[in-house]
């Protein structure tokens, strides 16, 4: 099953029969069966009839709502059980300073060694390795079990971002700028496509800490996340940020399959500024994501092959195991 992704402004989601159906003026954009369906995410100006959202409820189908410029909204989901005693065991282990270290450095080791991999990859490629950058990705995960708390933590995952970000801007293959990261407002394209599929990613760990029983809101690493914001979900997304979303835009940018033209520049504007897609480049982007998703890896502790989406829900298992004590130590999905 995957992610149904409706972005066309001004179409609405129906329910026929078992089919969620795709409209806009009265003409059909898509038809699928719901069956295949997990999750159901609206873009922008989207709409949704009260059956597809009762038909979403009963098939136990979350339906996330995200702006124009992905963030979410909010999300609907099934009156099911939440697992109380997961989530009582999630809030003491919060309050426990050597839990939250311990877990801190498993979700950084994660995110430094498939952002490792990944540059090593693009340097394979062509990308040009200044500075001896791999060598401080390398040196970070040194460090990282030197930490003896989370601003240390924090300061090995910013030191091996920059390092990383040095090489993924040296392998893309575009007139497309990529200045310093930006968020709100992303300043430049590439800022624009990382953002996006970032908060693509937000979306689909939530999902999966849901389904799992955990409060997506209520983390370890992020635990001081600004108010509102799923800081469970940041944690978990770490490990996946490099192999998922940043190898969706590599794609996009090094293969023209975005280029200048799919952008606009509404800095000044009232929908607050910045740089970002149009809806035909959005298009392409969601429909990239959503094959990314769905793309098959093996997964060693399943001891089997898994979509990326399969693989979050995986990961959130283990999550809540090592929440309950159940194993010694949480364990990031790696890539090789």
């Amino acid at each position: 099953m995957a992610t149904l992704y409706v972005t066309e402004p001004g179409a609405r989601l129906e329910k026929e029969y078992q089919r969620l159906r795709v409209v806009k003026e009265e003409q059909t954009l898509l038809v699928t069966p719901l069956a295949r369906v997990n999750e159901v995410v609206l873009v922008g100006r989207v709409g949704v009839t009260t059956p597809a959202i009762l038909a979403l409820l009963e098939a136990g189908v979350g339906l996330t709502y995200l702006s124009w410029q992905g963030h979410m909204r909010g999300r609907l989901t099934p009156t099911t059980g939440k697992n109380l005693p997961l989530r009582r065991q999630q809030y003491r282990q919060a309050e426990d300073p050597a839990f939250c270290l311990g877990l801190s450095r498993a979700i950084v080791a994660g995110k430094l060694r498939n952002s490792r991999t990944l540059a090593r990859r693009m340097v394979r490629s062509g990308a040009q390795e200044t500075s001896g950058q791999v060598e401080r990705l390398k040196q970070c995960l040194k460090s990282l079990t030197g930490c003896a708390d989370i601003a240390g933590v924090m300061g090995q995952e910013g030191h091996g971002a920059k390092a990383y970000f040095a090489i993924f801007r040296a392998a893309l293959n575009t007139e497309l700028a990529f200045g310093p990261r930006s968020r709100r407002p992303p300043k430049d394209p590439v800022n624009s496509l990382l953002g996006l599929g970032y908060s693509l990613l937000t979306a689909s760990v939530v999902g999966a800490l849901e389904i799992v029983g955990l409060d997506p809101y209520c983390g370890f690493f992020h635990g001081t996340a600004a108010y509102g914001r799923p800081a469970l979900a940041l944690d978990l997304m770490e490990e996946f940020r490099s192999i998922i979303v940043d190898s969706v835009v590599l794609t996009l940018v090094n293969k023209r399959m975005l280029t200048a033209k799919d952008f606009e520049d509404k800095s000044g504007a009232d929908q607050g500024g910045g740089v970002y897609l149009k809806p035909a480049g959005r298009r392409v982007f969601f429909e990239q994501y959503s094959q990314r998703l769905n793309t098959a890896i093996y997964h060693p502790a399943a001891g089997r092959t898994l979509s990326y989406q399969k693989v979050l829900e995986v990961q959130a298992r283990q999550l809540a195991k090592a929440i309950r004590g159940e194993i010694d130590a949480y364990e990031p999905f790696l890539v090789k």
